[in-house]
């Protein structure tokens, strides 16, 4: 078949970008300690001075840095992206995992990383991409909500799909209650996408993710 596997070294240098509390990153994090995942996280940057995904990466001896991305509001462009992409060059990082980061990415971070920035989101997508996606799940009335794992490109969370877990929509589901029991998947597949990468076993085809047989 024809494709591009992704290819990467191993143990897989990661860094991680987020805007909020980091509880992927923390999963990252955790499943390198427990020796399930060959991956080193070489640094994490936030957009958000104050985010407390920097202070998880500092308890874990982790490099932890806030870089503005000024003046945009909602993308990572311009000055911004060119601070980010040195830093990143400036750890060696190979593998971009986004985990909470509130910007769209930008073609410079995009051809510098191809087909290896990674972002999860609280949906099946395509089902309820953008925000708050487990309250769009209750409101249409789904019976089945989940994550999913994917590859970045230029829009929003379009990316080719890597991993999906599902979670079924209860009848006495709150916003709250739905979205924790989706947190819990994320936070096994997360780390599941990056061994998978790590292994050599992604092959990019079009919009579809080949995952090869162990």
């Amino acid at each position: 078949m024809n494709g591009e596997t992704i290819s990467v070294e191993t143990p897989l240098r990661v860094a991680v970008l987020g805007s909020g509390k980091g509880s992927n990153c923390q999963s990252i994090l955790e499943a390198i300690e427990a020796g399930t995942l060959p991956a080193r996280v070489v640094c994490v940057l936030s957009d958000v001075e104050d985010a407390y995904i920097l202070e998880r990466a500092r308890r874990h001896n982790v490099p932890a840095a806030f870089i503005s991305a000024a003046p945009f509001k909602t993308k990572l462009d311009g000055d911004a992206e060119a601070r980010y992409l040195e830093t990143l060059r400036h750890y060696r990082a190979e593998v971009v995992v986004l985990a909470g980061f509130m910007r769209i990415v930008k073609q410079g971070l995009l051809t510098a990383f191809r087909h290896r920035i990674l972002n999860i989101h609280p949906a099946l997508l395509p089902a309820f991409p953008g925000m708050a996606s487990w309250e769009q799940a209750l409101a249409y009335g789904a019976k089945v909500a989940g994550c999913t794992v994917h590859l970045v490109d230029a829009g929003t969370d379009t990316g080719p799909v890597i991993i999906q877990r599902a979670v079924p929509v209860l009848d006495n589901d709150t916003p709250a209650s739905l979205h924790a029991r989706i947190q819990v998947e994320e936070h096994q597949a997360y780390p599941e996408a990056l061994r998978l990468m790590a292994a050599g076993r992604l092959r990019v085809e079009g919009r579809r993710v080949h995952v090869a047989p162990a």
